[in-house]
């Protein structure tokens, strides 16, 4: 009697669907087909990043328009005031401190100011569309080794690991 018990109770259990009272609703059949069988989620698609981030064709390149282009909306996107001048403060507000700090480190101000008084060509405390976009063309310049006009990811990565002239 003892062993019954189990086998019972188990078919019960599997049974329970069938006895439940006519105004039950229905248990809820699977929606997606089982797990061992679907297919993994696909993640979406990141923003390119780096140089890529100006390839509007999406061509796997970027080139000189390209860049231009890109370089022009990131002035309009930095220029927080819209007055068509950069000053320190907007340059560098979206650049995150070293750390957990909400300061940059002194290295990192260092590099900062320098790297703004290089844009500033005419040295008045300010960095124009025109002067911006001169740094924007020795950069492209600098990453395009072969001279065609064209950059990737790789002709920039293989550009930065070498001095740039004049160092």
């Amino acid at each position: 009697m003892l062993q019954l018990f189990p086998l019972t109770t188990a078919l019960l259990f599997l049974a329970a669907p069938v006895l439940a009272a006519p105004g039950d609703p229905a248990p809820a059949a699977p929606s997606a087909p089982a797990a061992s069988t679907a297919k993994p989620a696909r993640e979406p698609a990141r923003e390119p990043t780096g140089v890529m981030r100006y390839d509007t064709n999406k061509d796997g390149i970027v080139d000189r328009a390209e860049w231009k282009a890109g370089q022009e909306a990131r002035f309009k996107r930095l220029d927080a005031n819209g007055d068509g001048k950069l000053t320190q403060d907007e340059l560098f507000a979206r650049t995150p401190a070293v750390g957990n700090s909400v300061l940059p480190s002194d290295l990192q101000a260092g590099r900062q100011s320098a790297y703004f008084q290089r844009l500033d060509a005419d040295k008045d405390g300010v960095v124009t569309l025109v002067e911006f976009m001169a740094q924007a063309e020795r950069n492209f310049a600098r990453c395009d080794l072969n001279k065609d006009g064209r950059i990737d990811t790789a002709e920039c990565r293989q550009a930065l690991q070498r001095k740039p002239a004049g160092q």
